[in-house]
């Protein structure tokens, strides 16, 4: 594992498909997606060196094929791929998530399905199973949750659809439920975090956490890396405040308002993605703190974050890249022709802080 000082200096790099037997991704072709505007938005796609990257799979790390899942052989071409999106697209990451996996449909002439669920989880469950209706030969999801999935599963079962999960994942069977679950390393995005925290405080003080949103593994695992890592190499830095700020800006603000009020002294507030970061930083100028004064670190990567770096008001961002296009494509085509993928792909990021925030917040979205 790195060291901090190493980890500062990390950026998002141009996108490696590490998958096993995985071929470069295809030209550029007219698309056939039933609910994409010809001239939509595809900055997601625009910086290349912005894309994700496959970390260096685990050695005896498990695999799927089409043959031990249960499926058929298909041509990615002349597929229908439905995609559920899981959140209201008000947050960055969702907007660059589904913009990823439009592109790349658009990219490669796959015809595409989309839903957005607006953050109910009963009509993710249904927005899928309507996928499953219109003919989706393969399925793409971001899960609200991570429990309840039992009647998507069992009716992609039943016509042997293959489910790829991004972004969080799915309490199942990995190659029997599902084929793979693409994200990133989010204990080990907490810890980066911490360390963050501990350059920034100095190790010394009182910090809180801003949780996202409960019923998902993001939440309880970037918790339990920041956690960790403070105990192991701060304990003078004590968490003494936590929680739920629902992965939303307003609801960050809200939270942050009522530490201030019952713990004036704090010293840092590690918030679990960018939106409650910006909300803390909302509720620090309302109450008259200056830029700096209160040490804050997020987990996301977006554009106003980074641009918070640049001016003061936040530590360090952890990224977590949103991506996902290029990478879910690849996957499902690799495993379609019946060569073997990764059950867990996991996803390189990269940091920002005062030394690389201005010059590359051009990579942020």
């Amino acid at each position: 594992m790195q060291r901090t000082t190493h980890r500062r200096r990390l950026l998002a790099r141009p996108v490696v498909v590490s998958l096993a037997a995985a071929v470069a991704l295809t030209a550029t072709s007219c698309a056939k997606s039933e609910d994409d505007a010809a001239g939509a938005d595809t900055s997601s796609a625009s910086n290349a060196d912005a894309e994700q990257k496959v970390a260096s799979p685990a050695p005896g790390g498990k695999t799927c094929t089409i043959d031990a899942y249960g499926a058929e052989k298909l041509d990615l071409k002349d597929a229908t791929v439905g995609f559920s999106q899981s959140e209201k697209e008000a947050n960055p990451f969702r907007i660059a998530e589904t913009q990823s996996i439009k592109d790349e449909a658009r990219k490669r002439g796959v015809k595409l399905l989309t839903a957005n669920a607006q953050s109910q989880f009963s009509k993710q469950i249904s927005d899928v199973q309507d996928l499953l209706a219109k003919g989706a030969d393969l399925l793409v999801i971001a899960p609200l949750n991570s429990d309840g999935w039992d009647p998507v599963l069992q009716a992609a079962a039943a016509k042997k659809v293959p489910i790829v999960t991004i972004d969080r994942k799915i309490n199942a069977t990995a190659c029997k439920d599902y084929v793979s679950f693409i994200a990133s390393d989010f204990v080990e995005q907490g810890r980066r975090a911490a360390d963050q925290m501990i350059e920034a405080t100095g190790g010394k003080g009182e910090v809180a956490i801003l949780l996202g949103s409960a019923g998902n593994n993001v939440t309880t695992e970037r918790t339990k890396g920041f956690k960790d890592r403070i105990a192991e190499k701060a304990p003078e830095l004590k968490v003494v405040f936590e929680q739920t700020g629902d992965f939303a800006r307003e609801k960050g603000q809200q939270v942050t308002e009522q530490l201030i009020q019952s713990k004036p002294g704090i010293k840092g507030i590690y918030a679990e993605n960018d939106e409650m970061g910006l909300g803390a930083v909302a509720a620090l100028k309302g109450a008259g703190k200056k830029a700096g004064e209160v040490k804050i670190v997020t987990v996301d990567g977006t554009r106003n974050a980074v641009q918070g770096v640049v001016d003061g008001w936040i530590s360090g961002v952890i990224e977590s890249n949103p991506r996902f296009g290029p990478l879910a494509f690849q996957t499902l085509e690799t495993f379609t022709q019946g060569e073997e993928v990764a059950q867990d792909i996991v996803i390189e990021d990269g940091a920002y802080d005062e030394a690389n925030a201005q010059s590359d917040i051009g990579k942020a979205y």
